[in-house]
């Protein structure tokens, strides 16, 4: 498939995703490239008249949020959204938690997602997985002070840890801040425990597993777009 091909079936689950925001409504706007989709879809309702205001996960998302006109705000106007719009980098099939963090706003996209009553991810279906950590690593973002001593003490909990650079060399430094390590764990049987394993590793500031936080995913593929749900008793 073309990345023209796919990128047609990333703007229709977007658009598909985007069906679920209604008048009035506060809604997280997501960071990569999936989620640009949704913030220029929202944008062209916006402009038919529809009335929300957008809390972003990232700089990046903010400077499209108002290119394309859409009213932002931040957490000291909105402490509680409605949902949450955003992409994905693997999708755990049965359960439907996440990896994200790839393109560096996962503190951003954790803070939105958890002060969201409802999380809607849109990926490919390339995205999907029998386990998460198949295919990517789990970013873990970090202090830069002591970041050497966190990437240890992440290796002790059964990652090989790779800290994130620019193309130009230097550390990666995310909009908060802070360094990424990437933790290549391979699948994991326990993406929970790994996710309070993490948490409690001092030095980190937060990790990319979503575990538990998700409402809808809406999967783009060949044959259309599907709308996945997480099992009952999730």
């Amino acid at each position: 498939m073309s990345a023209t091909d796919r990128d047609q079936l990333k703007r229709a689950a977007a658009l598909r995703a985007i069906e679920e925001v209604d008048d009035g409504m506060i809604v997280g706007l997501g960071t990569g490239s999936t989620a640009a989709f949704v913030v220029e879809g929202l944008a062209a309702r916006v402009a038919g008249g529809l009335r929300v205001v957008g809390i972003p996960t990232s700089e990046r998302t903010a400077a499209q949020a108002r290119r394309l006109r859409i009213p932002i705000a931040t957490f000291a106007e909105h402490q509680r959204l409605d949902l949450t719009i955003d992409g994905a980098d693997e999708v755990a099939l049965d359960t439907l938690d996440l990896i994200k963090g790839l393109g560096g706003a996962l503190l951003r996209e954790k803070i939105v997602a958890a002060a969201s009553d409802r999380l809607i991810i849109v990926v490919d279906q390339e995205k999907l997985v029998d386990r998460l950590g198949e295919h990517t690593p789990v970013p873990v973002e970090v202090t830069q002070f002591g970041w050497q001593v966190t990437s240890v003490a992440l290796a002790r909990l059964g990652c090989t840890p790779q800290p994130r650079y620019t193309s130009g060399g230097q550390p990666y430094v995310t909009d908060g801040g802070n360094y990424i390590i990437d933790c290549r764990f391979g699948p994991l049987d326990d993406p929970s425990t790994i996710e309070h394993r993490i948490a409690k590793t001092v030095g980190t500031v937060e990790s990319g597993l979503f575990v538990g936080r998700t409402s809808l995913v809406v999967v783009a593929s060949a044959a259309g777009v599907e709308v996945l749900t997480p099992a009952k008793g999730r």
